[in-house]
This record gives structure tokens, C-alpha cells and sequence, in this order.
């Protein structure tokens, strides 16, 4: 791929050289003003254009760079593929050209002609105008080729052929980290029920794309408790993933932060962790909150029933590593001990930091527990959210929260499907939270 560039005193006349150097074979990549018009001075315009060498007359003498300024033939394509989008842009900013002479049209003659009935234009289109906008149609379409080119390469391997609209979404999607299987489902998905004019728009394919998305994620709305009712949640995972931090938001939720102000009760399992049982204790003294603490499993149901009187029990598990089935079990232990009628929720919390195939196993093997919904932490860490789509996906385990940050009780988004899928696609924005 060759990037040339031109000039002229307007964008017309630097697209008119291109075209006499190198004919109509070229994509416009950028547009760009290199010196203003000022009194007694001409203005400077540049435009860059890429074309396949192969595409170059032969009367065109073809320039080589020093090698400094060279890239790998690779690395050049990518970053082509890439600034389609920015072609794009450009060439909708010079399609949408402001009218040159609407600045100097009377409205005092307006307004007279008005009066006489007279026909008034509303606006009037110079033939330079009518150049450009014929230049652009041309190599909308050389950006459409090279598009395609590039797409054929990375399109997924389906049975049916991907339209190159496509090419972004799958690309975001793709860096989000979401698993490659589901990844090439959802593009087959989306195929099958999009209406075939949708497709040859990449804004209409993403908007659909996005639809498709939030569809499939699966979330459990947080709802209000019924009258003379109680939840007990119990949060279980791995070390270090925030499990305290985030029963201390979900406790001042629903203390202070819902319509109706809960009681609610704390149990500690994980007596093993000094610090985490004093944190814990820390959050109940400033909340005001009944707090148990449980080292055996006989223990759990006569802590369950010393807050009888809560709305909301929330339960603190000591962490482990995926792969210590012996901590796991005595979590386990505890549940299989409950004779109390009260019915836990057992709520697996990840961060959102790890790879799909690290969350695949920490999911397997807390399993055993009878996860009901997932919560995930430390959003406002990484940059990609397929992981989670694809998890909740593959397990169909509903997601029922997100911690945002380390802030309690700010930092605690109650899942919707709009929210991870804006992240998905844009990555995490703290002003939309």
C-alpha cells in the first residue's frame, strides 16, 4: 500500500492532482488545512491518499521513503483497516461543505422577495462544491474495495458470508475478549434475523449488533422485598476479589440507599482472615448492624437465627483459591448444616481483570455450591467486557451486580444489560454510572 499526499490551495484542486497523477484508483484517509487564507496569502490544503502500488500508472514515478519512516507491510494494512472509520469522517465532514456564499446573502432581499412572491433559494451550490461531492462518491467506493479486502482475511469462518459492514463490531468485540466461539454465534445470530437492507449500514449493523447483545445477556433485576419476607445472600470466590468491600456496599444499599431503609444483618465465615472479620465489624459499628460470626457449620443456622429480625442477612465467606477444594467444601459444609427455612442465595463474585478461560474454571469449581447469580468487581480495572458476556452467556447464570470501584456504598451498579454492553463496545465510563 502506498500513502501519497497533495496539495492545493483548496481540497478540489489537491483532489484534482491526485487524479491527474494517479488516476481514480486511490482512497482519501485524511483531509487536512495546512495554512489558513489570510490577506495577501493563499490558503493550503493536503489530502493523503493510500493506493495499492500495483494500481499506480506507470508514468508515475514511485518515490521510495527512507527507511526510517517504513513499516511492515503488516503493520501498514492494520493501521489502513483501522482509519477506515477516520476516512470515513472525513469525507462526511466534506460532504456537509457550509455553503461559501450563504454568509453573504442579503435577508433584507429575502425578505423582499418573499413579499413578492418571488421563488427564494435556499441555497446555492458552486460548481467546486458539485466537484468535490463527485471526487468523494468515487472514492466512497474505493473505501468500500479496500474494506473488503482486508475483511476477507479476518472475517470469521462461518458457513455464510459476513457482509464487511461488519468488520467493527467484530473487531470490538473481538478485543473485548470475548470467547471466539461465542464471538462467531452471535455474528451468525445476528445475520439470521437482521433485515437485509439493515446490513449494508454499519451504523444500522451495530445498533442491531448492540440489540442482539443485550438480549442475550442474562440479568436479575434487583426488586423490592415483599411484605413480612426476608434474603439471605451469601457471597463466595476467590481471595482478593473484593467479597468484604462489596457485602459492606450491598448492606448500606439497602440500610440507607432504597425506598425503604432495611435491617440487616452480617455473619462471618471467614474467621481466618483477621483483618477481613475487623473490616467487617468496622462497617457493621458505623452502619449500626447486627453482626455473627460462624467457625464451625453447627454454628451457621443458630447465627441465621440470632437475626431473624433482619430483611436482609448477608454473608461473608472466607476466600479461596479455585483449585482448594478444601475451602470450598466448608463453605459447602455450612450450607448442607442450614435448618433454618430460610433459603440462601449463593452469589459467585469474579473480577472482570481475567480472562474468559481463568473465569471458565473459577465458575466450575465453585459450581459445587449452587451458584443462583454472578457479580463481577473491579470494572473501573480493565478495558475489556466480553469476558463477562461470555460467561454469563455460557452458564446462562444471571448477573446481579458490579463494583465499580473501592467507594462504599457509591461504587455498587445494580446489572442491566445497557450498562455491559455500553462497556463492551465503548469500555467503562465512570460519568455514566
Amino acid at each position: 500500500m502506498k500513502i501519497l499526499t497533495f496539495e492545493g490551495k483548496t481540497p478540489s484542486e489537491a483532489l484534482k492532482k491526485a487524479k491527474l497523477e494517479i488516476g481514480d484508483e486511490g482512497m482519501l484517509i485524511e483531509t487536512r488545512e495546512v495554512r489558513k487564507k489570510a490577506l495577501g496569502r493563499e490558503g493550503l490544503y493536503e489530502i493523503v491518499i493510500g493506493i495499492d502500488e500495483s494500481m499506480l500508472a506507470t508514468t508515475y514515478k514511485k518515490a521510495h521513503r527512507p527507511l526510517s519512516a517504513q513499516q511492515p507491510l503488516k503493520d501498514e494494512s492494520q493501521e489502513i483497516l483501522f482509519d477506515i472509520s477516520n476516512a470515513a469522517k472525513q469525507i462526511s465532514r466534506i460532504s456537509n461543505v457550509e455553503d461559501p456564499l450563504a454568509r453573504y446573502i442579503n435577508e433584507d432581499s429575502v425578505a423582499d422577495r418573499e413579499l413578492t412572491g418571488a421563488k427564494v433559494q435556499n441555497s446555492f451550490e458552486p460548481q467546486e462544491l458539485k466537484d468535490i461531492k463527485s471526487e468523494i462518491n468515487k472514492l466512497t467506493d474505493k473505501v468500500k474495495i479496500i474494506q473488503n479486502m482486508f475483511w476477507d482475511e479476518k472475517s470469521p469462518k462461518t458457513q455464510a458470508p459476513i457482509p464487511p459492514e461488519f468488520a467493527e463490531i467484530y473487531r470490538l468485540a473481538s478485543q473485548s475478549g470475548m470467547n471466539n466461539e461465542h464471538l462467531d454465534a452471535l455474528m451468525q445470530i445476528t445475520l439470521e434475523h437482521m433485515p437485509y437492507k439493515m446490513r449494508e449500514n454499519s451504523t444500522t449493523v451495530k445498533r442491531y449488533f448492540q440489540t442482539i447483545l443485550r438480549k442475550m445477556v442474562p440479568i436479575r433485576l434487583e426488586t423490592p422485598l415483599k411484605h413480612g419476607t426476608k434474603k439471605v445472600i451469601m457471597l463466595v470466590g476467590p481471595t482478593g476479589v473484593g467479597k468484604t468491600t462489596s457485602i459492606a456496599k450491598l448492606a448500606a444499599r439497602y440500610s440507607f440507599l432504597m425506598e425503604k431503609k432495611h435491617k440487616v444483618g452480617l455473619v462471618v465465615l471467614d474467621t481466618y482472615r483477621i483483618g477481613a472479620v475487623e473490616q467487617l465489624m468496622q462497617y457493621a459499628r458505623m452502619m449500626k448492624l447486627g453482626i455473627e460470626t460462624v467457625v464451625d457449620p453447627p454454628e451457621f443456622s443458630s447465627a441465621l437465627e440470632s437475626l431473624k429480625y433482619c430483611d436482609y442477612i448477608l454473608i461473608d465467606t472466607m476466600g479461596s483459591s479455585p483449585y482448594d477444594k478444601g475451602k470450598i467444601e466448608k463453605i459447602y459444609e455450612c450450607l448442607r448444616a442450614n435448618t433454618t427455612q430460610y433459603s440462601v442465595d449463593v452469589v459467585l463474585v469474579m473480577p472482570s481483570s481475567i480472562k474468559y478461560e481463568d473465569l471458565k474454571i473459577t465458575y466450575d469449581n465453585f459450581a459445587t455450591l449452587g451458584i443462583d447469580t454472578l457479580m463481577f468487581t473491579k470494572l473501573d480495572e480493565t478495558r475489556g467486557f466480553g469476558n463477562i458476556f461470555s460467561l454469563a452467556y455460557e452458564t446462562k447464570k444471571p448477573i446481579s451486580y458490579f463494583s465499580v470501584g473501592q467507594e462504599v456504598p457509591e461504587d455498587l451498579v445494580c446489572a442491566n444489560s445497557d450498562f455491559l454492553i455500553e462497556c463492551l463496545l465503548h469500555g467503562f465510563n465512570r460519568s455514566k454510572v
